[in-house]
Protein backbone atom coordinates (compact mmCIF):
# COMPACT_ATOMS: atom_id res chain seq x y z
CA UNK A 1 0.00 0.00 0.00
CA UNK A 2 1.00 3.69 -0.82
CA UNK A 3 2.28 5.71 2.05
CA UNK A 4 -0.40 8.50 2.40
CA UNK A 5 2.26 11.30 1.41
CA UNK A 6 1.53 10.16 -1.59
CA UNK A 7 -1.55 10.80 -2.64
CA UNK A 8 -2.90 14.23 -4.01
CA UNK A 9 -6.41 16.03 -2.84
CA UNK A 10 -7.63 14.87 -6.46
CA UNK A 11 -7.03 11.21 -5.66
CA UNK A 12 -9.76 11.66 -2.89
CA UNK A 13 -12.07 12.91 -5.33
CA UNK A 14 -15.37 10.71 -5.17
CA UNK A 15 -16.70 11.57 -8.81
CA UNK A 16 -15.18 12.11 -12.02
CA UNK A 17 -15.08 15.79 -13.14
CA UNK A 18 -16.98 14.79 -16.09
CA UNK A 19 -19.40 13.51 -13.88
CA UNK A 20 -19.85 16.85 -12.06
CA UNK A 21 -20.30 18.87 -15.41
CA UNK A 22 -22.85 16.25 -16.23
CA UNK A 23 -24.60 17.42 -13.19
CA UNK A 24 -25.64 20.96 -14.60
CA UNK A 25 -26.41 19.78 -18.55
CA UNK A 26 -29.33 17.53 -16.80
CA UNK A 27 -30.55 20.21 -14.14
CA UNK A 28 -30.28 22.84 -17.06
CA UNK A 29 -32.55 20.58 -19.24
CA UNK A 30 -35.13 19.83 -16.65
CA UNK A 31 -35.66 23.53 -15.46
CA UNK A 32 -35.69 25.05 -18.97
CA UNK A 33 -36.62 28.12 -19.78
CA UNK A 34 -36.91 29.06 -15.84
CA UNK A 35 -33.11 30.24 -15.93
CA UNK A 36 -34.03 32.51 -18.71
CA UNK A 37 -36.96 34.24 -17.22
CA UNK A 38 -34.82 34.27 -13.44
CA UNK A 39 -31.80 36.20 -15.25
CA UNK A 40 -34.31 39.21 -16.51
CA UNK A 41 -36.06 39.37 -13.10
CA UNK A 42 -32.84 40.07 -11.89
CA UNK A 43 -31.41 42.58 -14.63
CA UNK A 44 -34.89 44.09 -13.63
CA UNK A 45 -33.77 44.42 -9.84
CA UNK A 46 -29.98 45.49 -10.90
CA UNK A 47 -31.88 48.36 -12.81
CA UNK A 48 -34.35 49.62 -9.87
CA UNK A 49 -30.91 49.54 -7.90
CA UNK A 50 -29.46 51.88 -10.63
CA UNK A 51 -31.85 54.10 -8.95
CA UNK A 52 -31.02 53.67 -5.91
CA UNK A 53 -34.69 52.22 -5.56
CA UNK A 54 -35.02 50.35 -2.17
CA UNK A 55 -37.92 48.35 -2.85
CA UNK A 56 -36.43 47.16 -5.89
CA UNK A 57 -33.59 45.65 -3.70
CA UNK A 58 -36.28 44.49 -1.05
CA UNK A 59 -37.48 42.77 -4.22
CA UNK A 60 -34.06 41.41 -5.62
CA UNK A 61 -33.18 39.93 -1.78
CA UNK A 62 -36.81 38.14 -1.53
CA UNK A 63 -36.57 36.93 -4.63
CA UNK A 64 -32.93 35.18 -3.91
CA UNK A 65 -34.47 32.83 -1.03
CA UNK A 66 -36.56 30.57 -3.86
CA UNK A 67 -32.95 30.76 -5.99
CA UNK A 68 -31.16 29.37 -3.13
CA UNK A 69 -33.85 26.82 -2.08
CA UNK A 70 -34.16 26.11 -5.50
CA UNK A 71 -30.25 24.99 -5.79
CA UNK A 72 -30.89 23.26 -2.52
CA UNK A 73 -33.58 20.88 -3.27
CA UNK A 74 -32.95 20.71 -6.98
CA UNK A 75 -29.27 20.71 -7.82
CA UNK A 76 -27.72 19.89 -4.04
CA UNK A 77 -30.11 17.15 -2.73
CA UNK A 78 -31.78 15.66 -6.20
CA UNK A 79 -28.11 15.40 -8.36
CA UNK A 80 -24.82 16.57 -6.49
CA UNK A 81 -25.74 14.43 -3.39
CA UNK A 82 -25.65 11.22 -5.65
CA UNK A 83 -22.39 11.52 -6.47
CA UNK A 84 -21.00 13.51 -3.05
CA UNK A 85 -23.18 12.90 0.23
CA UNK A 86 -21.87 16.05 1.92
CA UNK A 87 -24.25 17.61 -0.39
CA UNK A 88 -26.92 16.33 2.14
CA UNK A 89 -24.91 19.36 4.79
CA UNK A 90 -24.94 21.78 2.13
CA UNK A 91 -28.47 21.31 1.00
CA UNK A 92 -29.46 22.43 4.73
CA UNK A 93 -27.08 25.70 4.46
CA UNK A 94 -29.14 26.84 1.82
CA UNK A 95 -32.16 25.80 2.84
CA UNK A 96 -31.10 28.51 6.16
CA UNK A 97 -29.84 30.98 3.46
CA UNK A 98 -33.09 30.91 2.15
CA UNK A 99 -35.10 31.64 4.88
CA UNK A 100 -32.87 34.36 5.83
CA UNK A 101 -33.03 36.10 2.72
CA UNK A 102 -36.86 36.04 3.40
CA UNK A 103 -36.57 37.57 7.07
CA UNK A 104 -34.35 40.12 5.64
CA UNK A 105 -36.02 41.13 2.84
CA UNK A 106 -39.07 42.14 5.35
CA UNK A 107 -36.70 44.04 7.59
CA UNK A 108 -37.78 47.78 8.70
CA UNK A 109 -34.41 49.06 8.39
CA UNK A 110 -33.11 47.58 5.43
CA UNK A 111 -32.54 50.16 3.11
CA UNK A 112 -29.98 50.44 -0.13
CA UNK A 113 -26.43 51.72 0.97
CA UNK A 114 -25.69 55.02 0.48
CA UNK A 115 -22.14 54.93 -0.71
CA UNK A 116 -22.28 55.00 -4.46
CA UNK A 117 -18.47 52.85 -4.97
CA UNK A 118 -20.16 50.30 -3.09
CA UNK A 119 -23.66 50.00 -4.69
CA UNK A 120 -21.68 50.06 -8.34
CA UNK A 121 -19.03 47.05 -7.20
CA UNK A 122 -22.37 44.78 -6.12
CA UNK A 123 -24.15 45.82 -9.39
CA UNK A 124 -20.93 44.27 -11.19
CA UNK A 125 -20.90 41.03 -9.49
CA UNK A 126 -24.53 40.71 -9.36
CA UNK A 127 -23.90 41.22 -13.57
CA UNK A 128 -21.21 39.11 -13.57
CA UNK A 129 -22.90 35.77 -11.89
CA UNK A 130 -26.16 36.64 -14.34
CA UNK A 131 -24.41 37.33 -18.02
CA UNK A 132 -20.38 36.02 -17.66
CA UNK A 133 -20.91 33.13 -15.44
CA UNK A 134 -22.82 30.89 -17.63
CA UNK A 135 -19.98 31.70 -20.38
CA UNK A 136 -17.24 30.04 -18.28
CA UNK A 137 -18.27 26.59 -20.20
CA UNK A 138 -17.60 27.94 -23.61
CA UNK A 139 -14.79 29.68 -22.22
CA UNK A 140 -13.35 26.17 -20.99
CA UNK A 141 -14.95 23.79 -23.46
CA UNK A 142 -17.55 22.68 -22.52
CA UNK A 143 -21.03 23.18 -23.88
CA UNK A 144 -23.07 25.95 -23.26
CA UNK A 145 -25.90 23.27 -21.86
CA UNK A 146 -23.32 22.35 -19.00
CA UNK A 147 -23.57 26.52 -18.44
CA UNK A 148 -23.57 26.85 -14.10
CA UNK A 149 -26.72 29.74 -14.21
CA UNK A 150 -27.63 32.59 -11.80
CA UNK A 151 -30.67 30.65 -9.52
CA UNK A 152 -30.01 27.28 -10.43
CA UNK A 153 -26.82 26.52 -9.50
CA UNK A 154 -25.05 27.51 -6.45
CA UNK A 155 -21.77 29.03 -7.33
CA UNK A 156 -23.67 32.25 -9.17
CA UNK A 157 -26.11 31.97 -6.61
CA UNK A 158 -23.60 32.84 -4.47
CA UNK A 159 -21.96 35.32 -6.15
CA UNK A 160 -24.58 37.16 -7.39
CA UNK A 161 -26.58 36.91 -3.84
CA UNK A 162 -22.92 38.83 -2.28
CA UNK A 163 -23.23 41.65 -5.28
CA UNK A 164 -26.86 42.52 -4.28
CA UNK A 165 -25.98 42.36 -0.46
CA UNK A 166 -23.48 44.72 -0.64
CA UNK A 167 -25.62 47.36 -2.22
CA UNK A 168 -28.05 46.72 1.38
CA UNK A 169 -27.49 48.36 4.40
CA UNK A 170 -29.49 48.29 7.57
CA UNK A 171 -30.10 49.83 11.01
CA UNK A 172 -29.96 47.86 14.27
CA UNK A 173 -28.16 44.84 15.37
CA UNK A 174 -30.44 42.25 14.31
CA UNK A 175 -30.82 43.46 11.04
CA UNK A 176 -27.17 43.83 10.86
CA UNK A 177 -26.18 41.01 12.46
CA UNK A 178 -28.26 39.15 9.76
CA UNK A 179 -26.72 40.95 6.77
CA UNK A 180 -23.27 39.88 7.65
CA UNK A 181 -24.67 36.15 8.49
CA UNK A 182 -25.92 36.10 4.96
CA UNK A 183 -22.94 37.25 3.32
CA UNK A 184 -20.26 35.43 5.31
CA UNK A 185 -22.47 32.06 4.58
CA UNK A 186 -22.49 33.03 0.71
CA UNK A 187 -18.19 33.49 1.18
CA UNK A 188 -17.97 30.11 2.82
CA UNK A 189 -19.84 28.29 -0.37
CA UNK A 190 -17.39 30.18 -2.64
CA UNK A 191 -14.73 28.73 -0.76
CA UNK A 192 -15.89 25.46 -0.67
CA UNK A 193 -16.54 25.31 -4.57
CA UNK A 194 -13.56 26.80 -5.18
CA UNK A 195 -11.50 24.07 -3.16
CA UNK A 196 -13.61 21.53 -5.02
CA UNK A 197 -12.82 22.86 -7.91
CA UNK A 198 -9.09 23.17 -7.61
CA UNK A 199 -9.45 19.26 -6.39
CA UNK A 200 -11.02 18.89 -10.04
CA UNK A 201 -7.92 20.33 -11.69
CA UNK A 202 -10.00 22.72 -12.85
CA UNK A 203 -8.99 26.58 -12.89
CA UNK A 204 -12.48 27.85 -12.61
CA UNK A 205 -11.96 27.63 -9.10
CA UNK A 206 -10.48 31.63 -9.32
CA UNK A 207 -13.36 32.57 -10.10
CA UNK A 208 -15.56 32.06 -6.56
CA UNK A 209 -12.91 32.45 -4.94
CA UNK A 210 -11.91 36.29 -6.37
CA UNK A 211 -15.54 37.05 -6.21
CA UNK A 212 -15.43 36.53 -2.48
CA UNK A 213 -12.70 38.04 -2.32
CA UNK A 214 -14.61 41.17 -3.58
CA UNK A 215 -17.13 41.43 -1.45
CA UNK A 216 -15.35 40.78 1.53
CA UNK A 217 -12.91 43.75 0.87
CA UNK A 218 -15.52 45.63 -0.31
CA UNK A 219 -17.71 45.27 2.60
CA UNK A 220 -15.18 45.49 5.48
CA UNK A 221 -13.58 48.66 3.89
CA UNK A 222 -16.51 50.86 3.57
CA UNK A 223 -19.39 49.50 5.75
CA UNK A 224 -18.30 51.32 9.50
CA UNK A 225 -18.06 54.42 8.29
CA UNK A 226 -21.17 54.65 5.56
CA UNK A 227 -23.40 52.46 7.61
CA UNK A 228 -23.00 55.00 11.07
CA UNK A 229 -24.54 57.84 8.94
CA UNK A 230 -27.94 58.79 8.36
CA UNK A 231 -30.19 57.45 5.59
CA UNK A 232 -30.41 60.22 3.30
CA UNK A 233 -33.86 60.74 1.60
CA UNK A 234 -34.83 58.18 -1.01
CA UNK A 235 -37.59 59.16 -2.85
CA UNK A 236 -38.64 55.10 -4.26
CA UNK A 237 -39.15 53.98 -0.58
Amino acid sequence: MSEWWTYRPADLLMFAPRTYWRLFELHNQALWPWPLLTTLVFLAVGLGLLRHSTPALRAGIAALAPCWALVAWSFLLQRYAAINPAATVSAGVFAVQALGLLVLSGASSLRTTAHPLRREIGLGLLAWALLLYPLQALVVGRPLVQAEVFGFAPDPTAIGSLGLLLCADATGRPARGLLWTLQLLAIVWCAISAATLWTMGSQQGWVPLIAAAIALAVRWHWPHRVDRQRPGPTSNR
